[in-house]
Formats: C-alpha cells, sequence, structure tokens
C-alpha cells in the first residue's frame, strides 16, 4: 500500500491537481486525497458513469474496452483511468483555472 499512497502523493502535487482517489469496481473509496464529502460524491457518480462509458463501448465495438476517459467542464477536468477491479481518478482544476 505504500505504492499507493506514493502514486497518489505524487499525482497530487502536480500543478492544478485538487485531488485523486481510487475507488473498487463496486464504487467505493480505497483512497483519496480529497474530503470525505467530494470523495463519496465523485466516486459514486463517476463510477456509474465509467460503466455507462464501457457499455457504450462494447456496444459500439465488441472487440474493444474503455481504457481512459477525460471528462472537461468550465472549472474542472475529471481523468479516469479504469481497470478491472479499481479506477484512478484525478481531478483537476480546468487549464484557466490553473493560472489564475
Amino acid at each position: 500500500m505504500a505504492d499507493v499512497e506514493e502514486t497518489l502523493k505524487r499525482i497530487s502535487s502536480h500543478k492544478g491537481v485538487l485531488g485523486a482517489l481510487i475507488v473498487n469496481a463496486q464504487g467505493i473509496p480505497i483512497r483519496s486525497t480529497l474530503s470525505d464529502e467530494e470523495t463519496f460524491a465523485h466516486a459514486a457518480l463517476i463510477t456509474q458513469l465509467v460503466d455507462k462509458a464501457r457499455r457504450m463501448v462494447l456496444d459500439l465495438d465488441k472487440d474493444d474496452e474503455l481504457t481512459f476517459l477525460r471528462i472537461r467542464s468550465n472549472k474542472h477536468e475529471i481523468l479516469v483511468a479504469p481497470d478491472k477491479e479499481y479506477l484512478l481518478i484525478c481531478v483537476q482544476a480546468a487549464g484557466s483555472q490553473v493560472d489564475s
């Protein structure tokens, strides 16, 4: 688990990163650098979105799979690296927010 903690710490140290979390396949947070409230909100909603995105990719091509998901809004960018058992989620300020 020391490697996991070190990885989250390294990701969180980048400019503009607001937090990072690891979630299991059921949407339960394993580790997070966000507040509890933000962690549970992101974990629940992003897990649902990733499940839908995975199904969409398979519906379009049964031999394909989701490897990365990037969501950008005016304020934030959410990067998701899905695995079979876990999701790595990084929340960062959108480009113009980093410079402010």
